[in-house]
This record gives structure tokens, C-alpha cells and sequence, in this order.
């Protein structure tokens, strides 16, 4: 049988956006015959009606059954959980550099996370200033059609820590970028700051950092971080911050 590329290219959408165990029950439930809102409502986390909704669509204009639709996404969620079982960790370094021990940079790092994720991308930083190489990689996702969140702090949320322009100006000319934060009232103590700095790209690959988003940051300080590939902790980390955002501890810009 020769798939349809539309239909395939929604079902790596899906698989990517939530992750083979979750793709395992679309496939259930669209082989079991359920009507249309139960397989799209199957699993009740951000994204997931989105992404079935555009399988489904797909598989009605492709012309495939649901039975041959089903067995593509349990074949494709299984090899997905294969690939994704073998976990892959490096270790990341801003600053100096030194020959005997050779170590990824993290500015690098950033830009090629950013530069191969295809469907969702999720930044955190404290703190952000314009580093041009990473806006330019963020203005080709959005143009490929990546969804880009980025969660940053405020100047009101750091009290006085931070100073200058708020970290959000920072990608203010990049179009298509989703801006959240964490409002001050809904801080259960003060003080309380948004001080995560992470990357993930289609919850398969995950930059966990000591370094902002800065160029002194990424470039010239001394900082420290994690590369993962594969496993569940990119795909909890994505899980996490849409749940914050789900139940409204983190909110858009500009939204109350």
C-alpha cells in the first residue's frame, strides 16, 4: 500500500507533538470505530485535539480506512518509542574552551536545536537580550510553520533584579513568536522568579542550561548544561509547561 504524503506528514506531526504513547491511544480509539470528538478530546493535554484533528482530516481526504490508518500510527508510534527509548546525554559548556577535553558549545547547541525542530519549539530564560544568530533560526521555525513559545521573565516579577528592557523585547521582531510569562499575583510567595533555562524541540530533544539567553550567556560566561536526546524527560518538560500554561500559572503577555 503506498500512504498518502499528507496523511503521513500529520501523523510525524502528531507522533512528534505528543509523543508515542499518546499516539498509540489515537490510534486505538480511531480503530475502535469512536466518533470523531471522542478521538479528538482521547487525551485531555494541550495540543492533542489539534494534532488528532489533523489526522483525522488527513485520513479523510487520503481515502484510507480507519482500520489502515490505525495500524500506520501503531507502527509509527512503535518505532518512535524505539528510537526514543535510547537515551543520549552531553554535556554543554559557554566560555573558554580547552583542547585536552573537547566540549559542545552551548550557543551552537542552541542554534542547531532550534534549527531542526519541525513541528514545536519551547524556550525558557530568566533573562533575554538580542542574540542575533538565535532570532534569525527562530524567524526560519516560525516560517516553517514551528510553533515558538517562549516563557520569560519580567522586570516586575525580578523586583529589582533585573534592569534594562523587559527579557521579552528581546524577540520582539521575530513574527509568529508566542510570548508567556508568570504573572506577579499569581506567585503563591514573594519573592518568587520564573529562573528556568531550558530548550526543547518536539519534546525529543532537550537543552537544560545554566545560561540565559543572552549573548554573554551562551557565548562569554562560564555556563553549564545538559543535552538530551530521546527518553521521557523533553517530552515531560513540554508536558509540564503546557499543563502551567493549561491551568493559567503561566499567562501571554499582555493577558491578564
Amino acid at each position: 500500500m503506498t500512504w498518502e504524503p499528507a496523511f503521513e506528514a500529520a501523523a510525524e506531526a502528531a507522533v512528534h507533538r505528543l509523543g508515542p504513547a499518546h499516539l498509540r491511544v489515537l490510534a486505538d480509539r480511531l480503530g475502535g470505530g469512536w466518533p470523531e470528538q471522542a478521538v479528538r478530546h482521547a487525551v485531555p493535554v494541550s495540543g492533542f485535539a489539534e494534532a488528532a484533528g489533523a489526522v483525522l482530516a488527513a485520513r479523510q481526504e487520503s481515502g484510507l480506512s480507519e482500520a489502515e490508518a490505525a495500524a500506520y500510527l501503531r507502527g509509527l508510534a512503535a518505532g518512535h518509542a524505539q528510537r526514543s527509548a535510547a537515551v543520549r546525554v552531553e554535556s554543554v559548556w559557554s566560555g573558554p574552551s580547552t583542547h585536552p577535553v573537547p566540549v559542545r558549545a552551548t550557543a551552537q547547541v542552541l542554534i542547531d536545536l532550534v534549527r531542526d525542530a519541525r513541528s514545536e519549539l519551547l524556550l525558557m530564560t530568566y533573562s533575554a537580550t538580542a542574540y542575533r544568530p538565535l532570532l534569525t533560526e527562530l524567524a526560519a521555525a516560525t516560517a516553517r510553520g514551528v510553533t515558538v513559545v517562549v516563557v520569560v521573565e519580567t522586570l516586575s516579577g525580578a523586583a529589582g533584579a533585573l534592569r534594562g528592557k523587559e527579557p521579552a523585547a528581546a524577540f520582539a521582531g521575530v513574527p509568529g513568536v508566542e510570548m508567556w510569562h508568570w504573572p506577579t499575583e499569581r506567585r503563591a510567595e514573594r519573592p518568587a522568579r520564573m529562573h528556568a533555562k531550558i530548550a526543547v524541540a518536539d519534546r525529543r530533544t532537550l537543552l537544560l542550561s545554566s545560561a540565559n539567553l543572552t549573548q554573554s550567556g551562551v557565548d562569554r560566561n562560564i555556563e553549564a548544561g545538559l543535552l538530551v536526546r530521546g527518553g521521557s524527560a523533553p517530552q515531560r518538560a513540554a508536558e509540564h509547561i503546557a499543563e502551567l500554561q493549561t491551568r493559567g500559572i503561566l499567562a501571554r503577555l499582555g493577558t491578564a
